[in-house]
């Protein structure tokens, strides 16, 4: 009797066993094949991303992915790209916006990680292999991109340093084009610290350290982007400002996008649907509401201490590679096309400390703004104490 009792203990165990087995393995394989697709390069995930614009799913869905022409904007802070991304951001066909700050940041993480041989060892022990890297780069970069403006046919992003990864951006986004703003580090330097722009690693108390450290992050990205000469032009800033027409059809041509005079005018799109959107933060604003003018040019010469000038082709030997002359102060960077000009001269005329006035004859004082007149009737304002940029409308003074 206990015999056959064990016996049906025993069968009934095996049944169940069985059971379980046969459950668990279901269930492995289940995993395997979910962990197997999972593990796909997310880029077969991104050519199916979509953004939805509106209610109407089907007719206003914005795909993309990595092989979308992308446009990068970088350069030294101060070399003019906010100046090309607010007249790249004028052609109704790209939309660029403000600095979104974290793409530089994660790019240098990246190359961290890659130049330190012991983490290098440590990510791949655990199975975070440079292609899952890359994969996981390409979906955050491209979310970011994506998503922090308005659907374009052209995507670009302007974060200056952005282009110390130059050769890596090219691997992850194959058909990405990039665009290199060169200025005279002499004026970049002057500007950084005269305006006091904060800038990680440099030194705004002293001259002699900011161009050294200019030299050295010109030199990286002017490197590389010679390496990938067919995916990067490099545009000088004071050429831009001098000839804009001729610079932005070259620049145009090099992007594969249609012409449209609307980059010779961002001034006249700021603030304005499917126009130029600037930042309340960035130091340059009060600068793009301007037409591309030569005031900014030469504000360096008679600024930089005499020892920093003296040893210049020493502290920074990119001037002279860059095609600048160290030892020209002033320099002579050309003649403006004569439309440059007339904006030069309407810029200096149109800069005032403002008061407002009122139908009949009071006045009130606001705090310090730089106004730029477009109009007889209007005109642009910046407030730099509350980072404000408003329009107003200029009322007729009674006789």
């Amino acid at each position: 009797m206990i015999g056959k009792l064990k016996q049906n203990m025993l069968l009934a165990c095996l049944i169940i066993s069985s059971i379980t087995v046969f459950y668990l393995g279901r269930h492995a394989m289940e995993c395997h094949h979910r962990v197997e697709e999972r593990s796909q390069p997310l880029a077969l995930a991104l050519v199916g991303s979509t953004l939805r614009t509106g209610q109407n799913h089907s007719s206003n869905t914005f795909v993309y992915n990595k092989d979308m022409p992308l446009i990068f904007i970088g350069g030294v802070p101060r070399s003019g790209t906010t100046l090309m991304r607010a007249m790249l951001d004028a052609h109704p066909e790209v939309r660029c916006g403000e600095e979104t700050r974290v793409i530089p940041r994660i790019l240098a993480m990246k190359q961290m990680w890659s130049r330190s041989g012991r983490e290098k060892m440590r990510l791949d022990e655990a199975g975070v292999t440079d292609e899952v890297l890359d994969s996981a780069m390409q979906a955050f970069l491209l979310e970011i991109i994506v998503k922090h403006g308005e659907p374009a046919t052209y995507l670009c992003n302007k974060d200056p340093f952005a282009l110390k990864s130059l050769t890596y951006l090219a691997k992850i986004f194959p058909h990405a084009k990039f665009i290199l703003m060169i200025r005279d580090g002499r004026a970049s330097v002057h500007s950084m610290i005269s305006r006091k722009v904060t800038i990680a690693g440099f030194d705004l108390g002293s001259y002699r350290d900011c161009l050294t450290k200019w030299n050295r992050a010109i030199e990286t990205m002017y490197t590389q982007c010679l390496e990938a000469a067919d995916k990067c032009l490099p545009v000088h800033y004071e050429q831009l400002v001098l000839h804009p027409e001729k610079w932005m059809r070259t620049l145009l041509k090099f992007l594969d996008i249609p012409w449209n005079e609307a980059v010779l005018h961002h001034e006249e799109l700021i603030g304005k649907a499917g126009g130029v959107s600037l930042s309340k933060v960035e130091r340059s604003t009060d600068q793009v509401i301007k037409p591309v003018n030569v005031e900014a040019l030469s504000k360096w010469v008679g600024k930089i201490p005499s020892d920093v000038l003296r040893d210049m082709p020493v502290i920074a030997p990119m001037l002279a590679r860059l095609g600048y002359d160290p030892h020209a102060n002033p320099p002579n960077y050309g003649r403006p096309d004569p439309k440059v000009l007339d904006n030069t001269r309407r810029v200096s005329l149109s800069l005032w400390t403002c008061r407002f006035f009122y139908w009949g004859g009071h006045t009130m004082t606001k705090p310090k703004a730089t106004i730029f007149i477009f109009s007889p009737c209007s005109c642009l304002m910046y407030q730099p104490s509350t980072h404000t940029l408003f329009r107003h409308i200029i009322p007729k003074q009674r006789n």
